[in-house]
């Protein structure tokens, strides 16, 4: 038979237990080991990690979250509280232009770089068989921010190496005058490849942009695809009086 006295210590087992676990978490947080916009692990492996009941992880989380330290999200689950990094649309920029212009560093890897059979909708945008091909992941601050895949017709591509395209934007590399873009905004879920590239749970919300680039002549010499985690990024417009403008950076298209 169990006494009172032993349920009281019980309690207070798992009150310390739980906040021993919100202690470590929030060490690992301020030592960067989780860093801003970064997914926690799932309640059920901070359970196993911590061998702990997952009552008592969630009471561990909801401490650090009434700290305003994490926040949890659909889609996502836990994530370390930070505000989504804002992108312009009343210009053509790169992403690492972006980036610095709010204080963040920036820092992009080539996944595969190579000439490969255009894909169709590419192929009816560039009207050209065989392209240059780019897929890159783009880092803020050490973090997974963005995949972008690029298609480049194969006669503007031909001068340009894989280091080329590691070092600089295309958008600052191409043999031609740019004359602007057009850029389609939409949301998607995360694929599993693009989950695991960008360290977010599969079927986590996703922004995707894709966009047209066109020279000063107004022939399309680029086609690319961004995808971003919805956590970490938003995409912000001026928007003017209502005097019948439309917002700056911004036209209808036809569709």
């Amino acid at each position: 038979m169990t006494s009172r006295g032993d349920n009281t210590s019980s309690r207070q087992v798992r009150q310390i237990r739980y906040q021993l676990i919100a202690s470590d978490l929030r060490e690992r947080v301020a030592s960067g080991e989780f860093a801003a916009r970064r997914v926690l692990p799932s309640e059920s492996e901070l359970s196993a990690h911590y061998d702990a009941s997952r009552v008592t992880v969630r009471r561990a989380l909801e401490a650090l979250r009434a700290e305003r330290l994490i926040e949890s999200r659909q889609g996502f689950g836990w994530l370390v509280t930070a505000d989504p990094l804002p992108q312009a649309l009343d210009h053509l920029g790169t992403l690492e232009n972006q980036l610095a212009a709010s204080g963040i560093r920036s820092e992009r890897r080539v996944l595969s770089f190579g000439f490969v059979p255009a894909p169709q909708a590419v192929r009816s945008v560039l009207n050209d068989r065989t392209v240059l091909e780019v897929r890159r992941v783009h880092l803020a601050d050490g973090e997974p921010f963005a995949r972008v895949t690029v298609w480049c017709p194969e006669a503007l591509g031909a001068e340009l190496s894989r280091a080329d395209v590691e070092r600089a934007s295309f958008l600052e590399q191409l043999p031609v005058r740019l004359g602007g873009a057009t850029q389609t905004i939409g949301a998607a879920a995360a694929s599993p490849e693009d989950a695991e590239l960008l360290e977010v749970p599969v079927g986590s919300p996703v922004l995707t942009a894709e966009r047209i680039t066109r020279s000063v002549d107004d022939v399309p010499v680029l086609v690319s695809e961004h995808v971003f985690p919805a956590h970490r990024t938003r995409f912000a417009v001026e928007l003017p009086v209502d005097d019948g403008a439309l917002p700056q950076g911004l036209r209808l298209v036809g569709g």
